[in-house]
């Protein structure tokens, strides 16, 4: 009988970072200045970076780690001691939960939208060109959805410096280290163990936290753009001589 070759492993699926961009980019018209600038900075310099570069030079971050021993098993318990997550998953994992606060303005948007074609049907207006005007209008930053806004970028650089300070913990400095010795079972003694590429993998680590710096503050100029923009209309509206007033005004729209 001819001998058939072994089935080829099926390829680790990967993130479809197209369909990602496209969902969180739907808020972009809605956002300010600031937000669209932030919304550039993170497809071009942190998830094209990602998928164009960093993939590949942490693709071999397993398989290129080699410790002075054959002891079964010493290679990958000293891997997972001194490398515990992947750069790449933890970059992923990083955009993913910072891009999310945008699906909260992008939800309340969906149900502003949403009460606006209740209030035109019950108002009588069912003209089919009003209601497409509705999906395709951009919704102001105020009221109740300035709060949202506000929030989500307060959720933003949370996240963000949450995850600057995690990248310390597990890797001090912020850099890749050439040599690490370990000890743990089962390898026999103290090993050398040996990382692929340090220097072009601490490159690419600065790299990224230093456009996740950028972003944080972009965020925080945002913040202090709305945030100063609403109290320069506080302080022009005479009717309004109350912080109380002004909070009051904020949360009057749904």
């Amino acid at each position: 009988m001819p001998l058939t070759p072994p089935a080829e492993p099926d390829p680790e699926p990967k993130m479809n970072w197209a369909s990602f961009y496209a969902v969180i980019s739907g808020v972009n018209r809605h956002s300010t200045g600031i937000g669209r600038i932030w919304l550039s900075v993170l497809f071009i310099f942190r998830i094209l970076v990602l998928v164009v570069a960093a993939e590949s030079v942490w693709g071999d971050e397993k398989s290129g780690f080699t410790c002075n021993t054959q002891q079964p098993g010493c290679n990958s318990v000293c891997y997972d001691h001194f490398f515990p997550i992947s750069h790449i998953r933890l970059w992923a994992l990083q955009l993913i939960l910072v891009s999310t606060p945008a699906l909260l303005v992008a939800m309340h948007v969906a149900h502003r939208r949403h009460v606006d074609k209740r209030l035109y049907k019950l108002s009588g207006r069912t003209n089919p060109k009003d209601l497409e005007q509705i999906k395709t209008q951009k919704m102001k930053i105020t009221g109740a959805l300035w709060w949202t806004y506000v929030i989500s970028l307060f959720f933003r650089i949370v996240f963000e410096v949450t995850f600057m300070y995690v990248f310390y913990m597990i890797y001090p400095g912020y850099k890749m280290i050439r040599l690490v010795k370990c000890d743990s079972y089962p390898c026999p003694n103290t090993v050398d163990c040996f990382v692929s590429r340090p220097t072009e993998k601490t490159v690419f680590t600065v790299f990224m936290l230093a456009v996740s710096g950028v972003c944080i503050l972009l965020n925080i100029a945002e913040v202090v753009f709305l945030v100063g923009k609403a109290c320069s209309k506080h302080l022009h509206n005479a009717g309004d001589s109350t912080m109380g007033a002004w909070i009051q005004q904020k949360l009057c729209l749904y």
